[in-house]
């Protein structure tokens, strides 16, 4: 039997920001009006009073408010074999740094993969826990971010974005 979906909308400096949970993981993140926002959103149940939700809510607000460097949300990611890998990868992009899709298809060891890797970090399904927001493109531009390249440029201001970052596996 399948554990119901709660969620919680909170307000961030970007927009409303939804936290789905499922059971004792955190499952969604998404921003109002975020590409491939989940269909089923009408369905999930009211997570106001939901213990991990309001966790994730005082990360969430701690990480805008500059006094969070990682999250402790448990997390529950669904997706294909490689788009776990990529969201693995993403994981491992500390607060402050960046990284390119090459160097993360590089260091999955599919170096002609950059354009996979893309594609899977677009259906990130927990921004800001799983930051998707600290890949940028070859020569340095912001490309591509579900929730907007505004949010995206607004997110690595916030963490005060460096260079360069040596991912594992990239030499």
């Amino acid at each position: 039997m399948m554990t119901l979906l709660k969620c919680l909308r909170v307000s961030t400096p970007l927009g409303g920001f939804h936290l789905v949970g499922q059971g004792t993981h955190l499952v969604g993140a998404y921003f109002d009006n975020q590409r491939f926002f989940p269909r089923n959103a009408a369905t999930w149940a009211d997570g106001t009073e939901d213990a991990l939700l309001l966790c994730a809510a005082e990360e969430v607000n701690a990480f805008f408010r500059g006094t969070l460097a990682a999250f402790d949300v448990p997390l529950a990611l669904s997706g294909t074999a490689f788009q776990q890998k990529v969201w693995s990868a993403l994981l491992g992009i500390p607060q402050g740094r960046v990284a390119t899709y090459g160097e993360i298809a590089h260091s999955l060891g599919a170096p002609q993969a950059s354009r996979a890797v893309g594609a899977a970090i677009g259906r990130n399904p927990l921004s800001l826990f799983v930051p998707c927001h600290r890949v940028i493109g070859k020569n340095g531009s912001l490309t591509g971010y579900a929730g907007g390249l505004e949010r995206k440029q607004r997110l690595l201001a916030l963490e005060g974005k460096q260079r360069p970052l040596a991912l594992e596996g990239n030499t």
